[in-house]
C-alpha cells in the first residue's frame, strides 16, 4: 500500500479539494463506477445510453451506477438539458483527494481502498497503452513522453517537495477554464507517478 497520499490534482483555477472519506470511498470504489467517472471527467457530460454504448454495458446498470455516484457527490445531473427519460450527467467541479493514511486503521475500508487503487492503476496503464497503439503524426508523437528516473535518493520530505514542484509546473501550464484554446490544441493527460522502492535485500 502506498505511503504517500494519492491525489487527483487539477489546476489552480478549479474549485476547492474534496477529501474522500470512508463512505464516499465505498461509493466510488467499483470498477464500472470508476470507469463511468473517468469518462465523465475526461470527455464531459453524457447520458446513460451514451455511456452504456461506450462501455458495452446495459443501460439500466449504467443508470443505477450513475445514481450511486450522484448520491455520493461525485457527479450531478446537468439541469436544463435532456428529458425525463434521458438525463445528462456531469462530474461535480471539485478536485478529489484521497490520503491512504486515513484508512490505515479502518479494516472496513481496506477492501474498498484496494479496489480503488487497483482500478486507478489500471486506468493509468490503459491510457498509456492507448497512446502507444493509436496513430499520431510525428509532431504529436515527439511531443509526448513516457519517462522514468530511478537514480534519486530522497527523504520523505524531499520527495514531497519534488512532487509539489512538479505539480506547480503543471498548474502554471494549465489555462483558465474560460481561456480560448489554440486551434491545434488537444486534451492532454499528465500522469505523475513517484514513489519509494524497497532496496534489494530489505523486507
Amino acid at each position: 500500500m502506498p505511503q504517500e497520499p494519492e491525489r487527483e490534482r487539477t489546476s489552480q483555477h478549479t474549485k476547492p479539494e474534496r477529501r474522500i472519506d470512508a463512505r464516499s470511498l465505498r461509493g466510488l470504489a467499483h470498477p464500472l463506477r470508476m470507469r463511468i467517472f473517468e469518462l465523465l471527467s475526461l470527455d464531459g457530460p453524457a447520458t446513460a445510453t451514451g455511456l452504456s454504448e461506450r462501455l458495452g454495458e446495459n443501460t439500466g446498470t449504467v443508470s443505477w451506477h450513475l445514481r450511486h455516484l450522484a448520491e455520493h457527490g461525485f457527479i450531478e445531473e446537468e439541469t436544463g438539458r435532456g428529458t425525463k427519460r434521458e438525463r445528462w450527467w456531469r462530474r461535480v467541479g471539485t478536485a478529489n483527494r484521497l490520503d491512504t493514511a486515513d484508512f490505515r486503521d479502518d479494516p472496513d475500508s481496506r477492501g474498498a481502498l484496494s479496489v480503488y487503487l487497483h482500478e486507478l492503476t489500471q486506468q493509468h496503464f490503459a491510457r498509456v497503452t492507448r497512446y502507444f497503439t493509436e496513430e499520431w503524426d510525428d509532431r504529436w508523437r515527439n511531443a509526448g513522453t513516457v519517462s522514468d528516473w530511478s537514480g534519486l535518493r530522497l527523504t520523505p520530505d524531499q520527495l514531497a517537495a519534488l512532487n509539489a514542484d512538479l505539480m506547480a509546473v503543471i498548474a502554471r501550464h494549465t489555462p483558465a477554464p474560460d481561456a480560448e484554446p489554440a486551434p491545434d490544441a488537444l486534451p492532454v493527460v499528465v500522469q505523475l507517478q513517484s514513489f519509494p522502492r524497497k532496496e534489494r535485500g530489505t523486507a
